[in-house]
């Protein structure tokens, strides 16, 4: 098992540093003024001045890449004389727009996305495999087809339709519900997860339609193994059978594409955030294209890659615990 896991913490770096080097061409070596692009749209002669010194232009493009990479684990000095400025471990880059570091920004937001995205994850875990553990039990009858109708019309939806709809009919018609405010976890658990729930209900409805039809093909096949009529020719409960040997292997593919979701959704939900005015880091990602904030663009993609990467990591340790011949 160890070995196992150092092999895959070798390949994470492997792919983190492989994303590192593509960012840094598409942001600082394809434009054809990256200072430029830094800037944003309104950007003065001398700001401009300032900004080529930080960004090291002048320098060779692999002395750039290399101070671009040491920064993130050791923070650097950008620019020098009047233009010196010190950016802090972990150094993701300038904001030139908002005049602060990137990282700062990042961390500023992070826990709104984090909130979201995994409030998210666990009903759209609850709620899609349950629908599709049920629909394989049942499967060609009504309650079968009901689920999977169900599944595919929510998944058909736009995310932004659903939001308005669940904002109109739980908000404005009912009144069930406040409107969607963030409020720390420790500083009010309560208001916390009743100002959340509602963009909650709204990714995991389209989550959830995924996961259920992807689980249910999953368990159909799972309880067509030869293992599966082995234990129950033994005369083993029908529960112990189906969760114990079927959903612990009906749920190994699932594994990967909740690694992928969850770790996407953490670098924030751009729509749902915006719709729902959350300053998560997917609000604050389509502020910066829409002002054309570069660095801010750079750190928020560094930051998804890595989140990704993290999360199929775990997702990899987590094959080895649910099926241990992966370990082979």
């Amino acid at each position: 098992m160890i070995r196992y896991t150092l092999r895959r913490l070798v390949a994470v770096v492997g792919v983190l540093i492989a994303v590192a080097a593509v960012t840094f061409t598409i942001f600082y070596v394809l434009p054809s003024d990256p200072a430029a692009a830094a800037c944003g749209k309104s950007c003065s002669a001398e700001r401009l001045e300032a900004i080529r010194a930080h960004m090291g232009l002048d320098e060779p493009v692999w002395r750039q890449f290399w101070d671009f990479v040491s920064g993130i684990f050791t923070g650097r000095t950008m620019g020098s004389g009047r233009y010196t400025l010190h950016c802090h471990f972990p150094c993701l880059g300038y904001s030139y727009e908002n005049s602060e570091a990137v990282w700062d920004l990042l961390v500023d937001r992070l826990p709104v996305s984090a909130s979201l995205a995994v409030g998210a994850a666990v009903l759209w875990l609850v709620l899609g495999l349950s629908a599709g553990v049920v629909a394989a039990l049942r499967k060609d009858t009504l309650v079968d087809r009901a689920l999977m109708v169900g599944a595919v019309g929510a998944a058909s939806l736009p995310v932004y339709f659903t939001s308005m709809m669940l904002i109109y009919g739980l908000i404005r018609v009912a009144g069930l519900l406040p409107y969607p405010r963030y409020v720390s976890l420790a500083e009010d658990p309560g208001h916390w997860a009743s100002n959340l729930l509602l963009p909650w209900l709204a990714l995991a409805l389209l989550y959830a339609a995924m996961y259920a039809r992807q689980s249910r093909s999953s368990m159909i096949e799972t309880m067509a193994e030869p293992y599966i009529r082995t234990a129950r020719a033994k005369g083993l409960p029908r529960r112990t059978v189906v969760v114990k040997h079927g959903l612990r292997a009906g749920m190994t593919p699932l594994l990967t594409l909740f690694g992928m979701d969850l770790g996407g959704l953490l670098a924030g939900a751009v729509i749902t955030e915006s719709l729902f005015g959350l300053p998560g880091i997917g609000r604050l990602f389509y502020g910066a294209l829409t002002t054309g904030d570069q660095p801010v663009i750079l750190g928020v993609t560094l930051l998804a890659a890595t989140f990704i990467v993290v999360a199929n990591l775990a997702v990899d340790l987590l094959y080895a615990v649910v099926d241990p011949r992966v370990r082979l």
